[in-house]
Protein backbone atom coordinates (compact mmCIF):
# COMPACT_ATOMS: atom_id res chain seq x y z
CA UNK A 1 0.00 0.00 0.00
CA UNK A 2 2.83 2.51 0.92
CA UNK A 3 3.98 2.50 -3.13
CA UNK A 4 -0.03 3.35 -3.80
CA UNK A 5 0.03 6.41 -1.34
CA UNK A 6 3.78 7.28 -3.25
CA UNK A 7 2.44 7.40 -5.95
CA UNK A 8 -0.84 9.51 -4.80
CA UNK A 9 1.72 11.63 -3.56
CA UNK A 10 3.74 12.34 -6.37
CA UNK A 11 0.47 12.89 -8.70
CA UNK A 12 -0.77 15.59 -5.89
CA UNK A 13 2.18 17.41 -5.76
CA UNK A 14 2.80 17.54 -9.43
CA UNK A 15 -0.57 19.69 -9.47
CA UNK A 16 0.19 21.79 -6.91
CA UNK A 17 3.78 22.57 -8.57
CA UNK A 18 2.12 23.15 -11.99
CA UNK A 19 -0.64 25.43 -9.93
CA UNK A 20 2.24 27.52 -8.51
CA UNK A 21 4.18 27.68 -11.43
CA UNK A 22 7.28 25.14 -10.60
CA UNK A 23 9.52 23.92 -12.86
CA UNK A 24 10.07 20.52 -11.37
CA UNK A 25 10.91 17.96 -14.76
CA UNK A 26 14.05 18.42 -14.88
CA UNK A 27 15.60 18.01 -11.40
CA UNK A 28 17.63 15.59 -10.26
CA UNK A 29 16.12 14.68 -7.36
CA UNK A 30 12.73 14.54 -8.66
CA UNK A 31 10.09 15.29 -6.05
CA UNK A 32 12.40 13.84 -3.44
CA UNK A 33 10.50 11.66 -1.22
CA UNK A 34 11.13 9.70 1.36
CA UNK A 35 10.34 8.23 4.88
CA UNK A 36 10.10 10.38 7.32
CA UNK A 37 9.74 10.41 11.37
CA UNK A 38 7.49 13.22 11.23
CA UNK A 39 5.08 11.99 8.83
CA UNK A 40 3.86 9.15 6.46
CA UNK A 41 6.07 10.18 3.71
CA UNK A 42 7.57 13.94 2.91
CA UNK A 43 9.07 15.70 0.26
CA UNK A 44 12.52 17.60 0.15
CA UNK A 45 10.87 19.34 -3.00
CA UNK A 46 11.19 22.52 -1.87
CA UNK A 47 15.12 22.27 -1.24
CA UNK A 48 16.06 21.76 -4.88
CA UNK A 49 13.03 24.57 -6.11
CA UNK A 50 14.83 26.52 -3.98
CA UNK A 51 18.09 26.97 -5.14
CA UNK A 52 16.79 27.02 -8.64
CA UNK A 53 14.36 30.29 -7.47
CA UNK A 54 16.57 31.52 -4.90
CA UNK A 55 13.84 31.35 -2.28
CA UNK A 56 14.08 30.15 0.94
CA UNK A 57 13.14 26.53 1.21
CA UNK A 58 10.61 26.84 3.71
CA UNK A 59 8.80 29.63 1.71
CA UNK A 60 8.90 27.36 -0.98
CA UNK A 61 7.27 24.61 0.75
CA UNK A 62 4.68 26.77 2.28
CA UNK A 63 3.70 27.99 -1.23
CA UNK A 64 3.26 24.49 -3.01
CA UNK A 65 0.67 23.39 0.37
CA UNK A 66 -1.02 26.63 -0.84
CA UNK A 67 -1.25 25.28 -4.44
CA UNK A 68 -2.17 21.61 -3.07
CA UNK A 69 -5.71 20.17 -3.55
CA UNK A 70 -6.53 16.55 -2.54
CA UNK A 71 -9.11 15.33 -4.85
CA UNK A 72 -11.54 12.57 -3.92
CA UNK A 73 -10.44 9.92 -5.88
CA UNK A 74 -6.82 10.10 -4.06
CA UNK A 75 -8.39 8.32 -1.76
CA UNK A 76 -5.17 7.48 0.79
CA UNK A 77 -3.79 10.86 2.05
CA UNK A 78 -5.50 12.92 4.95
CA UNK A 79 -3.73 16.11 4.57
CA UNK A 80 -0.39 17.37 3.81
CA UNK A 81 1.37 20.54 5.75
CA UNK A 82 4.68 22.53 5.36
CA UNK A 83 7.32 21.59 8.19
CA UNK A 84 9.97 24.44 7.41
CA UNK A 85 11.70 23.33 4.33
CA UNK A 86 9.53 19.75 3.83
CA UNK A 87 6.02 19.13 2.96
CA UNK A 88 4.65 16.25 5.30
CA UNK A 89 1.58 13.82 3.85
CA UNK A 90 -0.39 11.94 6.32
CA UNK A 91 -2.98 8.67 5.43
CA UNK A 92 -6.30 8.63 6.06
CA UNK A 93 -8.32 5.32 7.87
CA UNK A 94 -9.13 4.16 4.41
CA UNK A 95 -5.34 3.62 3.73
CA UNK A 96 -5.18 1.53 7.21
CA UNK A 97 -7.88 -0.54 6.30
CA UNK A 98 -6.99 -1.10 2.85
CA UNK A 99 -3.34 -2.29 4.39
CA UNK A 100 -4.90 -4.48 6.61
CA UNK A 101 -6.76 -6.52 3.73
CA UNK A 102 -4.01 -6.12 1.38
CA UNK A 103 -1.85 -8.06 3.27
CA UNK A 104 -4.64 -10.53 4.50
CA UNK A 105 -5.86 -11.22 0.91
CA UNK A 106 -1.52 -11.84 -0.16
CA UNK A 107 -1.94 -9.35 -3.03
CA UNK A 108 1.46 -8.82 -4.83
CA UNK A 109 2.83 -6.36 -7.29
CA UNK A 110 2.78 -7.74 -10.89
CA UNK A 111 5.73 -9.21 -12.77
CA UNK A 112 8.11 -7.75 -14.28
CA UNK A 113 9.74 -8.87 -17.63
CA UNK A 114 13.05 -8.87 -16.71
CA UNK A 115 15.80 -11.63 -16.66
CA UNK A 116 18.49 -11.07 -14.58
CA UNK A 117 21.25 -13.71 -14.11
CA UNK A 118 23.71 -13.14 -10.48
CA UNK A 119 26.44 -14.56 -10.07
CA UNK A 120 27.39 -15.20 -6.08
CA UNK A 121 29.89 -17.15 -3.96
CA UNK A 122 32.22 -18.35 -6.49
CA UNK A 123 34.52 -20.30 -4.06
CA UNK A 124 37.93 -21.47 -5.49
CA UNK A 125 36.98 -25.74 -5.40
CA UNK A 126 40.16 -26.30 -3.31
CA UNK A 127 38.46 -26.68 0.29
CA UNK A 128 35.35 -25.62 2.43
CA UNK A 129 33.93 -22.28 2.37
CA UNK A 130 35.31 -20.06 5.32
CA UNK A 131 33.72 -16.98 6.84
CA UNK A 132 35.29 -15.04 4.35
CA UNK A 133 32.97 -16.36 1.38
CA UNK A 134 30.08 -16.41 3.90
CA UNK A 135 29.14 -12.55 3.09
CA UNK A 136 29.21 -12.48 -0.04
CA UNK A 137 27.14 -16.51 -0.39
CA UNK A 138 24.53 -14.53 2.25
CA UNK A 139 24.12 -10.94 0.34
CA UNK A 140 24.14 -12.87 -3.00
CA UNK A 141 21.38 -14.56 -1.80
CA UNK A 142 19.53 -12.05 -0.28
CA UNK A 143 20.18 -9.91 -3.42
CA UNK A 144 18.58 -12.99 -5.43
CA UNK A 145 15.31 -13.67 -2.93
CA UNK A 146 14.55 -9.33 -3.14
CA UNK A 147 14.47 -9.50 -6.94
CA UNK A 148 12.28 -12.30 -6.85
CA UNK A 149 10.19 -10.54 -4.60
CA UNK A 150 10.02 -7.67 -6.83
CA UNK A 151 9.49 -10.10 -9.97
CA UNK A 152 12.12 -10.69 -11.78
CA UNK A 153 13.49 -13.49 -13.23
CA UNK A 154 16.26 -14.65 -11.72
CA UNK A 155 18.89 -17.27 -12.73
CA UNK A 156 21.42 -17.87 -9.97
CA UNK A 157 24.97 -18.89 -10.85
CA UNK A 158 28.49 -20.11 -9.12
CA UNK A 159 31.04 -19.50 -11.19
CA UNK A 160 33.79 -22.27 -10.61
CA UNK A 161 37.67 -21.66 -11.25
CA UNK A 162 38.54 -24.89 -12.50
CA UNK A 163 41.60 -23.84 -14.17
CA UNK A 164 43.56 -21.44 -11.36
CA UNK A 165 46.81 -22.66 -9.91
CA UNK A 166 45.26 -23.55 -6.50
CA UNK A 167 42.92 -26.63 -8.27
CA UNK A 168 46.84 -27.77 -10.40
CA UNK A 169 48.06 -28.01 -7.03
CA UNK A 170 44.96 -29.92 -5.48
CA UNK A 171 45.09 -32.29 -8.70
CA UNK A 172 48.83 -33.02 -8.18
CA UNK A 173 48.62 -33.06 -4.39
CA UNK A 174 45.30 -35.76 -4.79
CA UNK A 175 48.19 -38.03 -6.76
CA UNK A 176 50.55 -38.35 -3.46
CA UNK A 177 48.56 -37.74 -0.65
CA UNK A 178 45.01 -39.54 -0.51
CA UNK A 179 41.90 -37.73 0.34
CA UNK A 180 40.59 -38.86 4.01
CA UNK A 181 37.13 -40.42 3.00
CA UNK A 182 36.24 -39.95 6.92
CA UNK A 183 36.02 -36.62 6.64
CA UNK A 184 33.36 -33.86 4.90
CA UNK A 185 34.19 -33.94 0.64
CA UNK A 186 35.47 -30.32 1.05
CA UNK A 187 37.34 -30.68 4.08
CA UNK A 188 39.41 -33.46 2.75
CA UNK A 189 40.56 -31.73 -0.12
CA UNK A 190 41.81 -28.70 1.82
CA UNK A 191 43.81 -31.03 3.40
CA UNK A 192 45.45 -32.21 0.63
CA UNK A 193 46.04 -28.10 -0.88
CA UNK A 194 47.30 -27.70 2.58
CA UNK A 195 49.87 -30.87 2.42
CA UNK A 196 50.63 -29.80 -1.10
CA UNK A 197 50.97 -26.31 -1.05
CA UNK A 198 53.76 -27.47 2.01
CA UNK A 199 55.33 -29.75 -0.23
CA UNK A 200 55.99 -27.58 -3.07
CA UNK A 201 57.42 -24.92 -0.64
CA UNK A 202 59.77 -27.57 0.69
CA UNK A 203 60.59 -28.33 -3.21
CA UNK A 204 59.95 -25.16 -5.78
CA UNK A 205 60.81 -27.92 -8.75
CA UNK A 206 57.33 -29.34 -7.73
CA UNK A 207 55.86 -26.15 -9.24
CA UNK A 208 56.70 -26.77 -13.17
CA UNK A 209 54.80 -30.37 -12.59
CA UNK A 210 51.76 -28.22 -11.40
CA UNK A 211 52.32 -25.78 -14.66
CA UNK A 212 52.46 -28.94 -16.79
CA UNK A 213 49.36 -29.96 -15.80
CA UNK A 214 47.85 -27.00 -15.88
CA UNK A 215 48.42 -27.12 -20.08
CA UNK A 216 47.46 -30.42 -20.05
CA UNK A 217 43.95 -29.67 -18.74
CA UNK A 218 43.63 -26.96 -20.97
CA UNK A 219 44.72 -28.64 -23.73
CA UNK A 220 41.71 -31.20 -22.73
CA UNK A 221 43.99 -33.96 -22.03
CA UNK A 222 41.56 -36.65 -21.70
CA UNK A 223 43.35 -38.42 -18.53
CA UNK A 224 43.68 -34.88 -16.84
CA UNK A 225 40.32 -33.72 -17.43
CA UNK A 226 38.84 -36.87 -15.45
CA UNK A 227 41.52 -36.19 -12.69
CA UNK A 228 40.56 -32.65 -12.24
CA UNK A 229 36.82 -33.13 -13.01
CA UNK A 230 36.54 -36.02 -9.67
CA UNK A 231 38.27 -33.66 -7.41
CA UNK A 232 36.85 -31.13 -7.77
CA UNK A 233 33.06 -32.42 -8.32
CA UNK A 234 34.33 -34.03 -4.47
CA UNK A 235 34.97 -30.60 -3.04
CA UNK A 236 31.64 -28.93 -4.82
CA UNK A 237 29.65 -31.93 -3.40
CA UNK A 238 31.02 -30.21 0.52
CA UNK A 239 30.34 -26.73 -0.20
CA UNK A 240 27.04 -27.44 -1.95
CA UNK A 241 25.76 -28.92 1.12
CA UNK A 242 27.36 -26.40 3.76
CA UNK A 243 25.35 -23.70 1.04
CA UNK A 244 22.26 -26.19 1.63
CA UNK A 245 22.49 -25.47 5.72
CA UNK A 246 22.49 -22.36 5.13
CA UNK A 247 19.58 -22.40 3.13
CA UNK A 248 21.31 -21.19 -0.22
CA UNK A 249 20.85 -22.68 -3.27
CA UNK A 250 22.35 -21.92 -6.96
CA UNK A 251 20.15 -22.77 -10.31
CA UNK A 252 23.86 -23.37 -12.50
CA UNK A 253 27.52 -23.98 -11.71
CA UNK A 254 29.34 -23.08 -14.99
CA UNK A 255 32.74 -24.47 -15.21
CA UNK A 256 35.37 -21.80 -16.63
CA UNK A 257 36.91 -24.95 -18.68
CA UNK A 258 33.84 -24.76 -20.88
CA UNK A 259 34.56 -21.60 -22.59
CA UNK A 260 38.17 -22.51 -23.51
CA UNK A 261 37.12 -25.94 -24.78
CA UNK A 262 34.88 -24.58 -27.05
CA UNK A 263 36.81 -21.42 -28.41
CA UNK A 264 34.96 -18.86 -26.71
CA UNK A 265 38.23 -17.49 -24.60
CA UNK A 266 40.44 -17.69 -27.93
CA UNK A 267 37.51 -15.89 -29.86
CA UNK A 268 38.04 -13.33 -27.13
CA UNK A 269 41.38 -12.83 -27.30
CA UNK A 270 41.18 -12.43 -30.74
CA UNK A 271 38.48 -10.02 -30.58
CA UNK A 272 40.51 -8.25 -28.01
CA UNK A 273 43.88 -8.15 -30.13
CA UNK A 274 41.77 -6.41 -33.24
CA UNK A 275 39.68 -3.99 -31.59
CA UNK A 276 41.83 -3.39 -28.34
CA UNK A 277 44.66 -1.50 -27.34
CA UNK A 278 47.06 -4.56 -26.89
CA UNK A 279 50.95 -4.41 -26.12
CA UNK A 280 52.92 -7.14 -25.22
CA UNK A 281 55.51 -7.56 -21.36
CA UNK A 282 59.13 -7.14 -21.36
CA UNK A 283 59.37 -10.50 -21.95
CA UNK A 284 58.03 -10.36 -25.42
CA UNK A 285 54.89 -13.15 -25.30
CA UNK A 286 52.52 -12.06 -22.35
CA UNK A 287 49.53 -10.25 -23.77
CA UNK A 288 48.33 -7.55 -21.99
CA UNK A 289 45.25 -5.34 -22.58
CA UNK A 290 45.49 -1.11 -21.97
CA UNK A 291 42.43 0.28 -20.67
CA UNK A 292 41.45 3.90 -20.66
CA UNK A 293 41.52 5.41 -17.56
CA UNK A 294 42.98 2.03 -15.82
CA UNK A 295 46.50 2.57 -14.78
CA UNK A 296 47.23 -1.18 -14.57
CA UNK A 297 46.60 -3.47 -17.74
CA UNK A 298 44.47 -6.49 -17.95
CA UNK A 299 47.07 -9.43 -18.71
CA UNK A 300 44.88 -11.71 -20.82
CA UNK A 301 47.73 -14.45 -22.18
CA UNK A 302 50.39 -16.50 -20.47
CA UNK A 303 53.88 -16.32 -21.92
CA UNK A 304 53.51 -20.04 -22.62
CA UNK A 305 49.80 -19.20 -24.64
CA UNK A 306 47.26 -20.59 -22.30
CA UNK A 307 44.48 -18.14 -20.68
CA UNK A 308 44.35 -16.50 -18.01
CA UNK A 309 41.28 -16.16 -15.31
CA UNK A 310 40.47 -12.74 -16.66
CA UNK A 311 40.42 -13.78 -20.45
CA UNK A 312 38.15 -16.84 -19.25
CA UNK A 313 35.87 -14.50 -17.56
CA UNK A 314 35.48 -12.17 -20.17
CA UNK A 315 34.22 -15.18 -22.32
CA UNK A 316 31.87 -16.27 -19.59
CA UNK A 317 29.93 -12.86 -19.16
CA UNK A 318 29.94 -12.48 -23.28
CA UNK A 319 27.89 -15.91 -22.67
CA UNK A 320 25.51 -15.10 -19.78
CA UNK A 321 24.91 -11.99 -21.40
CA UNK A 322 23.16 -13.51 -24.44
CA UNK A 323 21.22 -15.23 -21.82
CA UNK A 324 19.57 -12.31 -19.71
CA UNK A 325 18.50 -8.99 -19.87
CA UNK A 326 20.96 -7.65 -16.72
CA UNK A 327 24.01 -9.23 -15.14
CA UNK A 328 24.96 -8.81 -11.72
CA UNK A 329 27.88 -9.72 -10.24
CA UNK A 330 28.97 -9.88 -6.11
CA UNK A 331 32.74 -8.75 -5.93
CA UNK A 332 34.63 -8.69 -2.48
CA UNK A 333 36.50 -5.16 -2.50
CA UNK A 334 39.72 -7.41 -3.65
CA UNK A 335 38.06 -7.54 -6.70
CA UNK A 336 37.31 -3.75 -7.24
CA UNK A 337 40.17 -3.20 -9.81
CA UNK A 338 38.88 -6.58 -11.37
CA UNK A 339 35.43 -5.47 -11.70
CA UNK A 340 36.36 -2.01 -13.67
CA UNK A 341 38.70 -4.07 -15.90
CA UNK A 342 36.21 -6.26 -16.94
CA UNK A 343 33.52 -3.87 -17.58
CA UNK A 344 36.30 -2.06 -19.77
CA UNK A 345 36.87 -4.93 -21.69
CA UNK A 346 33.63 -5.85 -22.12
CA UNK A 347 32.76 -2.33 -23.58
CA UNK A 348 35.59 -2.86 -25.90
CA UNK A 349 33.76 -6.31 -26.75
CA UNK A 350 30.55 -5.05 -27.12
CA UNK A 351 29.30 -6.60 -24.19
CA UNK A 352 26.75 -5.31 -21.86
CA UNK A 353 28.74 -4.54 -18.70
CA UNK A 354 27.52 -5.92 -15.32
CA UNK A 355 26.18 -4.26 -12.46
CA UNK A 356 28.68 -4.79 -9.44
CA UNK A 357 27.50 -5.31 -5.41
CA UNK A 358 31.22 -4.79 -4.21
CA UNK A 359 31.31 -5.68 -0.35
CA UNK A 360 34.10 -5.64 2.03
CA UNK A 361 35.32 -8.33 4.02
CA UNK A 362 33.96 -9.88 7.39
CA UNK A 363 36.21 -11.10 10.00
CA UNK A 364 36.41 -12.60 13.95
CA UNK A 365 37.51 -10.89 16.31
CA UNK A 366 40.62 -12.41 16.52
CA UNK A 367 43.36 -13.95 13.80
CA UNK A 368 43.74 -13.46 9.95
CA UNK A 369 42.42 -16.08 7.78
CA UNK A 370 44.44 -18.16 5.31
CA UNK A 371 43.05 -21.72 3.39
CA UNK A 372 46.94 -21.94 1.97
CA UNK A 373 48.80 -21.98 5.07
CA UNK A 374 45.91 -23.71 6.91
CA UNK A 375 44.50 -20.90 8.95
CA UNK A 376 40.77 -20.38 7.99
CA UNK A 377 37.82 -20.69 10.40
CA UNK A 378 35.04 -23.03 7.92
CA UNK A 379 31.82 -21.91 7.54
CA UNK A 380 30.69 -25.69 8.62
CA UNK A 381 32.93 -25.06 11.87
CA UNK A 382 31.01 -21.61 12.75
CA UNK A 383 27.71 -22.97 12.01
CA UNK A 384 28.52 -25.79 14.25
CA UNK A 385 29.71 -22.87 16.96
CA UNK A 386 26.63 -20.51 16.53
CA UNK A 387 24.05 -23.88 16.39
CA UNK A 388 25.34 -25.08 19.42
CA UNK A 389 25.45 -21.44 21.37
CA UNK A 390 21.81 -20.83 20.29
CA UNK A 391 21.07 -24.68 21.78
CA UNK A 392 22.61 -23.18 24.87
CA UNK A 393 20.37 -20.41 25.27
CA UNK A 394 17.15 -22.29 24.08
CA UNK A 395 17.88 -25.03 26.91
CA UNK A 396 17.98 -22.16 29.27
CA UNK A 397 14.80 -20.47 28.33
CA UNK A 398 12.29 -23.87 27.42
CA UNK A 399 13.23 -26.64 29.35
CA UNK A 400 9.48 -28.07 28.68
CA UNK A 401 11.15 -28.96 25.20
CA UNK A 402 11.89 -32.15 23.67
CA UNK A 403 15.22 -32.34 22.61
CA UNK A 404 14.68 -32.68 19.03
CA UNK A 405 12.69 -29.19 19.57
CA UNK A 406 15.08 -27.27 21.15
CA UNK A 407 17.73 -28.42 18.58
CA UNK A 408 15.49 -27.36 15.65
CA UNK A 409 14.63 -23.95 17.45
CA UNK A 410 18.28 -23.62 17.75
CA UNK A 411 19.15 -24.47 14.46
CA UNK A 412 16.43 -21.71 13.01
CA UNK A 413 18.07 -19.21 15.60
CA UNK A 414 21.79 -20.07 15.03
CA UNK A 415 21.71 -20.06 11.08
CA UNK A 416 19.27 -16.84 11.44
CA UNK A 417 21.82 -14.91 13.42
CA UNK A 418 24.74 -15.78 11.08
CA UNK A 419 22.36 -14.65 8.09
CA UNK A 420 21.04 -11.51 9.59
CA UNK A 421 24.68 -10.33 10.92
CA UNK A 422 26.18 -10.71 7.44
CA UNK A 423 23.54 -8.91 6.03
CA UNK A 424 22.68 -6.34 8.33
CA UNK A 425 24.90 -3.43 7.25
CA UNK A 426 25.59 -1.69 4.04
CA UNK A 427 27.73 -3.93 1.80
CA UNK A 428 30.78 -1.35 1.52
CA UNK A 429 30.82 -1.73 5.00
CA UNK A 430 33.71 -4.10 6.55
CA UNK A 431 32.01 -6.24 9.85
CA UNK A 432 33.39 -8.35 12.37
CA UNK A 433 30.86 -11.03 13.30
CA UNK A 434 30.70 -11.83 16.93
CA UNK A 435 28.44 -14.95 17.83
CA UNK A 436 27.82 -13.14 21.26
CA UNK A 437 26.01 -10.19 19.46
CA UNK A 438 24.44 -12.24 17.10
CA UNK A 439 22.78 -14.34 19.30
CA UNK A 440 21.61 -11.91 21.42
CA UNK A 441 17.38 -11.03 21.47
CA UNK A 442 18.44 -7.69 23.25
CA UNK A 443 20.84 -6.28 20.05
CA UNK A 444 17.80 -6.71 17.85
CA UNK A 445 19.01 -9.10 15.03
CA UNK A 446 17.76 -11.98 13.54
CA UNK A 447 16.45 -13.72 17.39
CA UNK A 448 14.80 -10.61 18.19
CA UNK A 449 12.60 -10.60 14.51
CA UNK A 450 12.68 -14.43 14.91
CA UNK A 451 11.01 -13.97 18.47
CA UNK A 452 8.85 -11.18 17.20
CA UNK A 453 7.05 -13.83 14.83
CA UNK A 454 7.21 -16.19 17.49
CA UNK A 455 5.11 -13.74 19.71
CA UNK A 456 2.68 -13.35 17.19
CA UNK A 457 2.06 -16.85 16.67
CA UNK A 458 1.61 -17.52 19.93
CA UNK A 459 -0.99 -14.73 20.43
CA UNK A 460 -3.13 -16.18 17.59
CA UNK A 461 -2.97 -19.79 19.17
CA UNK A 462 -4.09 -18.74 22.19
CA UNK A 463 -6.84 -17.10 20.47
CA UNK A 464 -8.30 -20.15 18.44
CA UNK A 465 -7.95 -22.20 21.77
CA UNK A 466 -10.29 -19.66 23.31
CA UNK A 467 -13.09 -19.76 20.14
CA UNK A 468 -11.94 -16.35 19.76
CA UNK A 469 -13.17 -14.84 16.11
CA UNK A 470 -11.78 -11.92 14.06
CA UNK A 471 -14.99 -12.23 11.52
CA UNK A 472 -16.80 -8.65 10.63
CA UNK A 473 -13.50 -6.87 12.32
CA UNK A 474 -13.67 -3.42 12.37
CA UNK A 475 -10.19 -1.85 11.51
CA UNK A 476 -11.36 1.86 12.49
CA UNK A 477 -11.66 0.86 16.08
CA UNK A 478 -7.73 0.77 15.70
CA UNK A 479 -6.98 4.32 16.96
CA UNK A 480 -3.96 4.60 19.33
CA UNK A 481 -0.72 5.87 17.85
CA UNK A 482 1.16 2.03 18.31
CA UNK A 483 -1.45 0.65 16.29
CA UNK A 484 -1.36 2.98 13.30
CA UNK A 485 2.98 3.10 13.46
CA UNK A 486 2.51 -0.57 13.47
CA UNK A 487 -0.09 -0.65 10.18
CA UNK A 488 2.16 1.92 8.32
CA UNK A 489 5.61 0.09 9.13
CA UNK A 490 3.56 -3.29 7.46
CA UNK A 491 2.21 -1.01 4.56
CA UNK A 492 5.59 -0.28 3.71
CA UNK A 493 7.07 -4.29 3.11
CA UNK A 494 7.16 -3.82 -0.85
CA UNK A 495 8.35 -0.42 -1.06
CA UNK A 496 11.29 -1.43 0.72
CA UNK A 497 11.43 -4.69 -1.62
CA UNK A 498 11.13 -2.47 -4.37
CA UNK A 499 13.75 -0.06 -3.15
CA UNK A 500 16.10 -2.86 -2.20
CA UNK A 501 15.80 -4.19 -5.74
CA UNK A 502 16.38 -1.28 -7.75
CA UNK A 503 19.25 0.13 -5.03
CA UNK A 504 20.40 -3.48 -5.13
CA UNK A 505 21.01 -2.93 -1.32
CA UNK A 506 19.79 -5.95 0.81
CA UNK A 507 20.39 -4.72 4.28
CA UNK A 508 17.34 -2.52 3.48
CA UNK A 509 15.47 -5.38 4.24
CA UNK A 510 17.09 -6.39 7.21
CA UNK A 511 16.75 -2.55 8.76
CA UNK A 512 13.28 -3.32 7.77
CA UNK A 513 12.72 -6.02 9.60
CA UNK A 514 14.53 -5.15 12.60
CA UNK A 515 11.79 -1.94 12.84
CA UNK A 516 8.98 -4.01 11.81
CA UNK A 517 9.93 -5.99 15.22
CA UNK A 518 10.28 -3.21 17.01
CA UNK A 519 7.07 -1.53 15.89
CA UNK A 520 4.93 -5.11 16.55
CA UNK A 521 6.73 -5.11 20.50
CA UNK A 522 5.64 -1.58 21.31
CA UNK A 523 2.27 -2.34 19.73
CA UNK A 524 1.79 -5.57 21.90
CA UNK A 525 3.13 -3.58 24.77
CA UNK A 526 0.82 -1.17 24.43
CA UNK A 527 -2.30 -2.72 23.82
CA UNK A 528 -3.60 -5.62 25.01
CA UNK A 529 -4.92 -7.87 22.69
CA UNK A 530 -6.49 -11.23 24.59
CA UNK A 531 -8.06 -9.43 27.17
CA UNK A 532 -9.46 -6.34 25.02
CA UNK A 533 -13.39 -5.47 24.61
CA UNK A 534 -14.72 -8.45 21.71
CA UNK A 535 -14.99 -5.91 18.81
CA UNK A 536 -11.81 -4.28 19.81
CA UNK A 537 -10.06 -8.11 20.11
CA UNK A 538 -11.31 -8.71 16.48
CA UNK A 539 -9.70 -5.83 15.35
CA UNK A 540 -6.30 -6.66 17.25
CA UNK A 541 -5.99 -9.60 16.57
CA UNK A 542 -6.37 -8.95 12.56
CA UNK A 543 -3.46 -6.50 13.16
CA UNK A 544 -1.29 -9.66 14.90
CA UNK A 545 -2.42 -11.96 11.91
CA UNK A 546 -1.12 -9.51 9.72
CA UNK A 547 1.91 -8.35 11.33
CA UNK A 548 2.84 -12.25 11.33
CA UNK A 549 2.53 -12.49 7.65
CA UNK A 550 4.59 -9.41 6.99
CA UNK A 551 7.26 -10.42 9.58
CA UNK A 552 7.15 -14.39 8.13
CA UNK A 553 7.69 -12.81 4.42
CA UNK A 554 10.69 -10.47 5.46
CA UNK A 555 12.27 -13.16 7.28
CA UNK A 556 11.84 -15.05 4.17
CA UNK A 557 13.25 -12.44 2.15
CA UNK A 558 16.50 -12.74 4.40
CA UNK A 559 16.32 -16.09 4.00
CA UNK A 560 16.04 -16.68 7.48
CA UNK A 561 13.30 -19.39 9.27
CA UNK A 562 10.19 -17.99 10.88
CA UNK A 563 9.49 -20.22 13.73
CA UNK A 564 6.41 -20.24 15.36
CA UNK A 565 7.85 -20.60 18.99
CA UNK A 566 10.98 -19.94 20.87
Amino acid sequence: MFLELEKEVEQVLKRALEKASYEYKELEAGLDLEESEHADIASRVAFSLARAYKQPPEIVATDIVNHLEIPAEYTLISNAVAAGPYINFYVNDLFLRKTLRRIKEGIEPAKKKDKIIIEHTSANPDGPLHIGHLRNAIIGDVLVRVLKRAGYDVETHFYLNDMGRQIGVVVWGAERIALAEDKKADHAVADVYIAANRMIEENNAFLKDVEALMRKYEAGDEAVVKRYEAVVKKCLSGIQASLRRLNILHDLFVWESEFVRRGAVKEVIEELKQKGKIKFDSSGSALLLQLEGIEKELVIQRTDGTSLYTARDLAYHRWKSNRCDRVIDVFGKDHELVSQQLAKALQILGVKVPEFVIFEFVSLPTGSLSTRAGRYISADELMEKIEERAYKEVKKRREDLDEDKKREIARKVGIGALRYDMVKVSPDKHIVFDFKDALDIEKKGAPFIQYSHARACSILRAAEEQGFSTVDYEAALLKEDSEKELIIKLSKFWYIVERASSELKPHLVAKYARELAERFNLFYKDCPVLNADEELRKARLVLVECAKIVLSDTLDVLGIEAPEEM
